[in-house]
């Protein structure tokens, strides 16, 4: 396994693989790593027949008073675990590679960035957006893999890489859950031991949905009644949003016969957290 620091190396190494008639795939993070993310590595494993994972704390996805400072650094625990996966090349740049003194080009998905947790953290779909064209033009890659955990930023990547034509395919791989349901995330760590019980109401509120639906319920805003009372048994967690939306727009929905995203973010202690279902067809 090789780790590149610029983005010439990366291109270079990238574009020799591609030469050679194989395919690339990338699996974009931002580090501390857990079995998530790795589900994303085998499933590129798997598809391509080179594997790039990109290892980059992104300051612009962070809002003013986010967790930037403290997020968990850990390249190389993180590089260990990636080459017992086979991953080909690392690539772990500097901020200053990938956004350079002077430089004032965004790109931003207009509308959809302001939905679910866009409109929770204004700007954050810009950052998002930003530095995954940067690493889609970098890396050349022939497939990126995402979680759907992220659901709101797989829409929204979705969306960007049709207007502007990347040629990239994006492969939407399942949530992988801790034991009891949670989902996992880098930012459990962060959660106190009374926390991470009390988090598992996310699962639960999405759960009562899954329930209400396989009992023949469609109306959206009965479910979202139905799983904001999973919060109000949880006082201490507190929802920032429970939303039924479509999973393309995230426009939400009144009906869910014809398939929807249920989604759900909430504060445990200081730690923000999300999750998901998709429901019938949206999800085929």
């Amino acid at each position: 396994m090789k780790v590149f620091l610029t983005i010439d190396e990366i291109r270079t190494a990238s574009r020799r693989v591609r030469r050679a008639g194989d395919s690339v795939g990338l699996v974009p993070t931002m580090g501390a790593l857990h079995e998530g993310h790795l589900s994303l590595v085998r499933a590129a494993r798997a598809s391509t027949d080179c594997v790039v994972t990109s290892i980059f704390v992104n300051p612009t996805q962070f809002g003013p008073h986010e967790d930037l400072a403290k997020y968990p650094r850990s390249l190389e625990r993180d590089c260990d675990m990636l080459e017992r996966e086979g991953v080909d090349f690392v690539f772990a740049p500097s901020v200053e590679e990938m956004y350079p003194e002077g430089a004032v080009t965004w790109v931003a998905v207009e509308g959809l960035s302001g939905k679910l947790d866009g409109r929770s953290r204004p700007g954050h779909f810009r950052g998002v957006t930003t530095v995954v064209a940067k690493l889609f033009l970098v890396v050349e890659a022939d497939r990126a893999f995402f979680g759907q955990k992220d659901a709101a930023q797989v829409a929204v990547i979705r969306r960007m890489v049709r207007d502007l034509k990347f040629g990239v395919e994006i492969v939407v791989c399942p949530i992988v859950r801790e034991a009891d349901g949670l989902a996992m995330s880098s930012r459990n760590a962060y959660l106190s031991t009374e926390e991470r019980k009390r988090a598992l109401v996310l699962r639960r509120s999405l759960m009562r949905v899954q329930e209400l639906v396989c009992a023949g319920e469609r109306d959206a805003a009965r479910l979202i009644a139905a799983a904001k009372g999973q919060f109000a048994r949880e006082a201490e967690v507190r929802l920032d949003y429970f939303e039924i939306v479509h999973p393309e727009t995230l426009d939400p929905v009144q009906d869910i016969g014809q398939g929807a995203l249920v989604a759900v973010a909430a504060y445990a202690g200081t730690t923000r957290l999300i999750d998901n279902i998709l429901l019938g067809q949206a999800g085929d």
